[in-house]
This record gives structure tokens, sequence and C-alpha cells, in this order.
């Protein structure tokens, strides 16, 4: 091989090397943790919004969604995000109360209960979020509400009175405070372990929406379900502002517009399926039944007391948020 052979063939394979380089940095993969089954309508939602940002990025960006708390537990997604483990997740939002109380807004009881009422209080809310998350490197992308939250029980519920002392799974600080008020005792348990935790006795009763009742089967341990719709709890999808800021301009705003795409379609999604998961229960076998005037009126005071302590948490701007809410209804 003469020199001009030798300097081309060195040429093309710098060339060829450079391409295989350029197409390796041209796709960048996204890992995403969920804590809910692959079929629960939240983890659905996520992997439409993923589906799309593929699509729309021609294939720049894949997001691959690890559903059911498969790669990372609900309550290790925020920080696996955080330090860089994961780039983007999924969380209920009031699970990260103990870090802020303004986090637990949307689980103060009887404060939002329906779809309208708990979309305005997200408005109102979301900046004081956005805000706080960005402190620890995440930007939000989108929120989507459960449906309202009941009481499961093995039995009859006429007044708070029925569940003095008895073990009531917990799935964040403000819900734990609820417990403990009702004169209930509280349990720590994430979604992926209640079927476990409800089978060996761990607790007995379950604060949670028709939606979870179903994706956990509840009623092979449970035998109602009191639609007393307390709250509209949450969830939130953030990201790391690093591997954002990483992304060209034009993935980003495929990202930014499929985030606000799954917003709108989660929250519809959602208030559907509501009356769908209602009536699975019904189906089988569960006794659903709304709550009994006292039961209610004891809520409603458990409301009272938890919005006036949120209240002195939050201070200033709790009150501010509380003030742009009632003005808004």
């Amino acid at each position: 091989m003469n020199v001009k052979h030798r300097i081309l063939s060195t040429l093309l394979g710098s060339l060829a090397a450079f391409g295989v380089a350029s197409a390796a940095q041209a796709q960048t993969t996204w890992d995403m943790p969920t804590p809910y089954p692959v079929a629960n309508f939240h983890t659905e939602n996520i992997q439409q919004f993923a589906d799309e940002v593929t699509k729309a990025s021609a294939g720049k960006l894949k997001i691959t969604v690890h559903s059911n708390g498969s790669l990372y537990k609900s309550n290790e997604i925020k920080r696996a995000v955080q330090g860089g483990q994961a780039q983007i997740g999924e969380v209920l939002l009031s699970s990260l109360a103990n870090e802020d109380q303004l986090y637990a807004l949307d689980t103060v009881p009887f404060l939002a209960t329906s779809y309208a009422e708990s979309q305005k209080l997200w408005k109102v809310s979301r900046d004081a979020v956005e805000a706080r998350l960005a402190k620890n490197g995440l930007k939000l992308l989108y929120s989507v509400a459960w449906p309202p939250q009941g009481i499961y029980s093995k039995t009859a519920l006429t007044s708070m009175a029925d569940l003095k002392g008895i073990k009531i799974r917990s799935y964040s600080p403000t819900v734990a405070r609820m417990i403990e008020l009702m004169s209930a005792q509280p349990v720590t348990v994430q979604a992926a372990d209640l079927t476990q935790a409800l089978s060996t006795g761990v607790v007995s009763a379950n604060i949670t929406s028709s939606s979870t009742g179903y994706d956990t089967k509840s009623w092979e341990q449970l035998d109602y379900y009191f639609d007393v719709q307390a709250w509209l709890p949450k969830n939130v999808v953030f990201v790391s502002q690093k591997a954002f800021d990483a992304l060209d301009p034009a993935t980003k705003e495929v990202v930014l517009k499929a985030s606000a795409a799954a917003e709108t379609r989660g929250w519809k999604l959602s208030e559907e399926k509501t009356a769908w998961y209602i009536g699975q229960l019904k189906t089988n076998g569960m006794k659903v039944l709304p709550a009994s005037d006292v039961l209610r009126a004891d809520l409603v005071k458990v409301g009272e007391k938890m919005t006036a302590e949120w209240l002195e948490k939050t201070g200033a701007d709790g009150q501010k948020i509380l003030d742009a809410y009632r003005k808004a209804k």
C-alpha cells in the first residue's frame, strides 16, 4: 500500500469512527422509575408520554419506563433522580411532605374534593411546588390527580369511633397524621407492597383511591369501601435539570410539549376511569357505600384541624396559596 492509500485508509477509518461516535451521541436514553403497575392509568399515561417523546424526537431521546417500583421504590425515586442514578421519575407529591409541608397541600382532607377543585388548587400552587423542586436540581414536567380517596375496611363504619386502634395503611406524612387524629394506628406501606400487607395483617384498613383498590384487589381481604371523597392526591413527574439541560433545544421542546399533553390527558383519564374503578369494586363483591352523616362530620372536623396545622407549618407561603384557591373557587 503506497503512502496515498495509507493516508486515505486512515482518513476513512477516522471518519467511520467519528460517525459511529456521533450516532451514539445522537441518542440519549433516560431511565424512568415509577411506583405503580403497568396497567395503572398513571403508568399507561407515562408510557404514552415516553413513546411520544421518542417518536417526536425521531429517536434522539428514549425514555425507558421501569414500573411498579422495579428499579427504585417509591420513596427512593426522588433521591435517585437528584443523584443522577435515574434521569426522570414519578412520585406522589404528598410523599415529600417530610421535606416541606407545602407538598402536603393536596392531601389536606376536604379542602379540594372534586376534579374541578383539585385543578384549581394545582393551578395556584404549581409555581411554589416548581420552585421547591428546582432547589433540589429537579425540573417539574407535569402532574396528574388520583381519583378521590376513600376508606377500605373489613367492617361497616358508622362513625370515626369504629376506627379506633385499627392499623391503617398510610402513604404520606399527611395521611399518617389524619389516621392519628382518627385514633387509629398509621402504618407506612408502599403501593407495591399493599396486597401483601393486607393479606398478612400488617394493616387491616386502607385510605386510598378506587384505582389503587382495584390494582391491589382489595376485595380479597376487605369488604367495604366508603366513598368519602376526602381529597385527590397528585403524582408529579420531574426530570433532573442537568439531564434536561443536556438536550438540544428541539428535543427540550419535544419533552415540554409531551409533558403538557400528558397532564391534560392524565387528568381526563383519571376522571373518566373513576366510575369504572368503583364499578369493578362492586363487581368483585365489595360493598361500596357513602360515608354516614356522622362519619363525614367526624372527618370534616379532622380536615379543619389539619388545614389549620398545615397553615401553621407553611406560614405566609401556605396562606397565599390558600387565599388564591378560595378566591378561585
